[in-house]
């Protein structure tokens, strides 16, 4: 009998102790406190612990969404150079000790890993202590913490049917890529009738130059055309004060943040989303029926971002351009045949929610209930 399974027996009540290990970047931590708080939505007495690494945007994304937090010390390894490459190996055994000790403390019912350096350690040492463990894999092409994983998890839930090729065992099931219960909440479509064109702007959490000096560029030469849309520009914390100033200078309007707390409302406000292409982004596209311009990182761990992109590009859903492509007067005449095709862009958008999978948390919570009670 499980721990689970006795709680329920001797007291009646239902209560999940999951570990959800992993982060880095948002992309990485939101899909887990989505199945956190699904879980707890139904067991109320539910204790959640999410270990991550050291990383402020990790503290601050939890500290935000209430979920309690451990951290080890931990680095990624791949693509780093000989020098850092040594320096994370060195700190591997203490972060895989650290590990060891929280598992142990919170004795969880089970480990869900999604992705990151700290779901490798934290996996591992609840395989070896005889807990069940899952993985999540946000993107098409996954990174290599889950590909080693992959061969210790008693279950692995794909966002992509393409990255089934990739996990070549039994255990796998297609979910999709949870979202905040903010994206699948009824919202009223604020962009219709909007007196201006919106256009809204992102580079993830932590912004990105290229995309932010094109968009800018590119708003200059719409006004200067006479057309003058209004942006949402989350720059990032490192650009904001550039770009901040740029549009103020030129005249030009816009909502200029260095970082966007409530961006379901940030995205019903907009016509055409401009941003990277993190599985994260792709599924809130997808949810609220969003055309989109996507600008795959180029540097993303086996240019990931492009195979995440073409699964809204294929279904007419989004247009992807390289980074390499980018340009102002480029960007310019991509939004003024938008701006002039506003039938077309609706069909966009309508195309991009096919790609949809809104109960992709509960489904994941399911599983993991069911896992929890064999």
């Amino acid at each position: 009998m499980t721990d689970f399974n006795r709680r329920i027996k001797e007291t009646g009540a239902k209560a999940v102790r999951l570990i959800i290990a992993g982060g880095g970047t948002g992309g990485h931590i939101f899909p887990g406190i989505a199945v956190g708080k699904e879980l707890l939505k139904r067991y109320p007495e539910s204790e959640i612990l999410f270990v991550t690494g050291n990383r402020k945007i990790e503290n601050d994304i939890l500290q935000d969404a209430g979920i309690r937090r451990a951290s080890i010390i931990v680095e990624g390894i791949k693509g780093r150079g000989l020098l850092n490459t040594v320096k994370a190996m060195v700190k591997l055994p203490y972060g895989f000790y650290q590990s060891i000790l929280i598992v142990k403390r919170f004795s969880p019912d089970l480990i869900l890993g999604v992705g990151g350096y700290a779901a490798g350690p934290v996996c591992l040492a609840g395989w070896i202590m005889g807990i069940k463990t899952a993985i999540h894999e946000q993107n098409s092409h996954p990174g290599l913490t889950n590909r080693l994983l992959s061969r210790i998890a008693y279950r692995v839930f794909i966002s992509f049917q393409d990255s089934k090729v990739h996990f070549p065992g039994e255990n796998v099931s297609f979910t999709g890529n949870p979202v905040r219960d903010e994206f699948t909440e009824e919202k009223e479509g604020q962009a219709e009738g909007h007196e201006k064109f919106t256009i809204l702007v992102t580079g993830g959490s932590q912004g990105a130059s290229a995309i932010n000096s094109a968009v800018i560029g590119a708003v200059r030469i719409l006004k200067s055309r006479g057309r003058e849309p209004w942006v949402i520009h989350q720059t990032g914390r490192a650009d904001f004060e550039r770009i901040e100033r740029t549009y103020r200078e030129n005249g030009i309007d816009g909502d200029v943040r260095p970082f966007i707390q409530d961006m379901p409302d940030a995205y019903c406000q907009a016509d055409i989303f401009i941003g990277r292409a993190g599985a994260g982004t792709i599924f809130e596209l997808a949810t609220l029926g969003k055309p989109s311009i996507l600008i795959p990182y180029p540097s993303a761990a086996d240019d990931h971002q492009t195979a995440n992109a073409r699964m809204l590009a294929h279904i007419g859903g989004a247009e992807i351009v390289r980074q390499d492509d980018l340009g102002p007067r480029m960007l310019a005449d991509l939004l003024m045949k938008f701006m002039d095709d506003r039938p077309g862009l609706k069909k966009m958008g309508e195309q991009a929610r096919k790609a949809a999978r809104p109960d992709a948390a509960k489904e994941i919570a399911n599983q993991i209930e069911e896992m929890i009670r064999l």
